[in-house]
């Protein structure tokens, strides 16, 4: 059981690390972009992304760890290949941050989001092979990047 509650900590922690690094590298960048660009109507104010993102950091890490928790030979590969994705996905998200905050290439950072997108989109159905409520928990995160489609999307155009 102690295994358990340390796989749940560890992979909670690495998934809203990844965030937490994004954020401070990205910061100053962060902070200045809203106030020099146009946004699309439906854009929320910049206080809601910090709480957005925390929750879906916390999620991808619980979903994460419910396929590491499951041990069964049977899924063994499906789990690996399921894990490979998701940290792929981690890997394009961190990376996001900064072509859009830093560089702010909106084109390319729309593309960007397309392709993490599409991972978890993967991920979701690995998930599913192995264990469907974990699946379930990255389905906001998934919405989530449609909205952020819609924005970065229309950031790209209006600026």
């Amino acid at each position: 059981m102690k295994d358990k509650i340390n796989a749940y900590v560890v992979s909670i922690l690495i998934a809203m690390g990844v965030g937490a690094l994004a954020a401070y590298f990205t910061s100053a960048g962060m902070r200045t972009l809203y106030a020099e660009i146009q946004t699309p109507p439906l854009a929320p104010s910049a206080v809601i992304f910090p709480i957005v993102w925390t929750a879906l950091y916390f999620l991808m890490g619980l979903s994460a760890a419910m396929i590491w928790a499951e041990k069964s030979p049977e899924k063994a590969a499906i789990r690996r290949r399921a894990l490979i994705i998701y940290a792929a996905s981690l890997a394009v998200n961190f990376s996001w941050c900064f072509v859009f905050f830093s560089f702010r290439a909106f084109g390319v950072s729309f593309a960007w989001l397309l392709v993490l997108l599409a991972l978890v989109l993967k991920t979701i159905c690995e998930y599913r092979k192995i264990s469907p409520r974990a699946a379930y928990w990255q389905i906001p995160y998934a919405v989530w990047l449609c909205f952020a489609g819609y924005l970065t999307c229309s950031i790209w155009f209006l600026n």
